[in-house]
Order: structure tokens, then sequence, then C-alpha cells
């Protein structure tokens, strides 16, 4: 035991007096998580929109209050011809116009209906749905608000109710899939590098020749950034509720737990690639590359994994963070417990005895 601490105090050593690594290790987790958490969102707020209000009467200034008093409008100004509409959309500062015909508060009383249009800038046709959702949606509302009790018969009412997100915020979405992307980049990409280094170093020959076995060298390789990646944890989980709102519904004992067993896939990841490559270059480059795409595309954070054709669906199993999103999605927003997930927790644990066992066999024992 008092060798393997030896190692262990040897390897901390390593990371302390590396400013660089230090940043990889703790600054850059906070900053991803901070950028991506802001960055990475399906919401539309203060979108600039141009109005053409050729009524001008109550009906008309009243909605294009309730417009512009929601977070996803901004007025940049009023026009007054359908020119300026395009010219609008050209300078590429707006993307929504509303337009109201001439006597539309008349309309709206004697006839009980009134038009309005919506012109979006389609060259993002994404954004343009997204708007004119919201539009319509704030429109409606001003509708049954002056409507009151004055139904029409066999008037069908749909209600809609959203659970564990009723404001539909993105943050919700992403922080689990930010924080799998986060732990398993830093975790791999730092512990890849770890074997290959005592290599380049010329230090490996000392290592070798010691009395410790290649499962306990390996492991404490393994035991500082694990350390590390709990700090990396806390920091995540404060940040995603006291900076992006994100609350934790479920147990913050299961979460902190299943993290911890997501750091340990990730660390016996980066092992193996480790005792593989035949430099820091080829092992970074492994780690970003092989493991950077497969996360984003394949985990089911970015695009929806049921969506894909059946072959990617069958090649996202293999990924190691489609499995940690789910946990944290389902534990984190939706609040359920152990019971729920433990498929996904049984195969992020066969994931780790699998890769910390074929970084233990292609630990080599001899350099040449």
């Amino acid at each position: 035991m008092k060798q393997f601490l030896s190692f262990v105090k040897k390897e901390f050593h390593h990371i302390f007096r590396d400013l660089r690594t230090m940043f990889i290790l703790l600054a850059m987790p906070v900053a991803q998580i901070i950028i991506f958490g802001f960055a990475l969102t399906n919401e539309v707020k203060n979108s600039r929109i141009v109005v053409w209000d050729q009524s001008k009467d109550a009906a008309t200034t009243s909605l294009i209050n309730q417009i512009e008093a929601s977070n996803y409008f901004e007025l940049d100004r009023e026009i007054y011809s359908a020119n300026e509409i395009e010219t609008s959309f050209k300078k590429g500062k707006v993307k929504l116009a509303v337009i109201f015909p001439p006597h539309f508060n008349e309309d709206l009383l004697h006839f009980n209906k009134a038009q309005v249009q919506l012109i979006a800038d389609a060259s993002d046709p994404n954004v343009a749905n997204t708007l004119t959702n919201y539009a319509s949606a704030i429109i409606m509302d001003y509708q049954d608000r002056i409507t009151n009790e004055r139904k029409l018969p066999y008037t069908i009412t749909t209600e809609m109710r959203m659970l564990y997100n009723p404001e539909l915020k993105g943050a919700y979405n992403f922080v689990p899939g930010v924080m799998a992307m986060v732990l398993l980049l830093v975790c791999t990409m730092m512990t890849a590098i770890t074997i290959v280094r005592e290599k380049e170093m010329g230090t490996m020959e000392v290592m070798l020749v010691s009395p410790m076995k290649p499962f306990r060298i390996v492991l404490a390789k393994a035991v500082p950034y694990l350390m590390l990646s709990a700090v990396n944890i806390t920091s995540i989980l404060l940040l995603s509720v006291y900076v992006l709102d994100v609350p934790i519904n479920g147990s913050l004992v299961l979460l902190v737990a299943e993290s911890l067993l997501f750091t340990l896939v990730s660390l016996s990841l980066g092992l193996l690639i480790s005792s593989r490559a035949e430099s820091q270059q080829t092992a970074m480059f492994i780690s970003l590359v092989a493991l950077f795409l497969p996360t984003v595309m394949l985990s089911g954070f970015m695009f929806p994994i049921e969506n894909m054709p059946l072959p990617l669906r069958t090649v996202s199993n293999i990924v190691p963070a489609k499995w940690y999103y789910s946990i944290v999605r389902s534990v984190m927003i939706k609040g359920v417990g152990l019971h729920a997930v433990w498929k996904e927790t049984l195969i992020l644990a066969g994931m780790f005895v699998f890769f910390l066992g074929l970084a233990i066999k292609n630990f080599k024992i001899r350099l040449a």
C-alpha cells in the first residue's frame, strides 16, 4: 500500500507542477459548462421584429404591447409600407414582421374575426417556425382574454401541460448533455497522456523495474484524476443549479454517484488510449476527435437518437455519454430513483470493467 500511495503522490506532483494541466482539469470544465449552458439552447429570445399597424386602434396597440412585453420579441421599429419589410429582412437585423390590416378592431367587434399577418425570414427555417409559433401563441392568448365567457357552440378547447419543464427552458436539455461531454473529454483527455508521457520522459523504465504490478500502476495513474474529477462534478452541479437555474429534483447522492461512475468509465477509456498510443499528440488526437464527435452526435442531447437510421442507433449504444446523459436527465430533471436507471448504471459499470481490463492487458511491461 505504501508503494501504491507513493505512485499516487508522484502523479499528483506531475499534475500540480504543470499549470496548463491544472487549467485544463479545473478551469476548463467550469468555462465549458457556462459557455455551453448559455450558448447551446433551442430557445429563441429577444428577436427583433417590425410592426406595420394600419389600424392604430385599441386592439392593435394592446396586442403590440403584449408581443413586446414577452421575452421572445423586441420591437425594432414601426414600418409604414410593404417595401420596408423586405428591406428590413435584407439588413439581417429583423426576423419577423407583424402586419395589422385597417379596421382591425372594428372587424373584431362587428364580425367577431380579424386577421393578423406574420411574415418571417425563413432563411433559417427553424428560427422562422419558432418565432411564428411564439407570435401565434401570444395572439391566441389575447383572443382568449377578450373572449372571456363568450364561447361559440361546440368549441373544443385543448389544454396542454409540460411536465418537468413547464417553461420549456433549453438548459434543462443541454446541461445533462454538457455534463456528459465535459466529464468525458476532460477525464479521458488527461488520462490519455499519463502512460505515454512516462514513455516520452524516459521514466517508464523506473516504473517497470519497481515491484508494483501493472494493475496497481494503472490504478495509481487514475486515482489523482478521479479525485480532481470529484471537484469538477461539484463545480458543475453548483453552476447548473445557481447559474443556469436547472434544479436537482432527484437524489443528489445518486446523481453524484452516477457521475463518479461515469468518471471512472472516462478514466479507464483514457488509460486504454494511453496504453496503446505511442506519443502524447496521438493520444490527444484520439481522445479529442474519436470521442468528441460520437459524444455530440450520438449521445442524444443534440439530435434525437430515435430519428437516426438503425445502424447509427446501434452504434450509439457503445457511446458511454448516451447512458450517462439518460441517467442525469432522469435523476436531475425527472426526479427518479435508482429503480428507473439501473439498466444504464449496469451498462456503465460494465464499460468501466471492460475498458479498465483492456488498459491493464495492453500495459506493456517491456519497452521493446
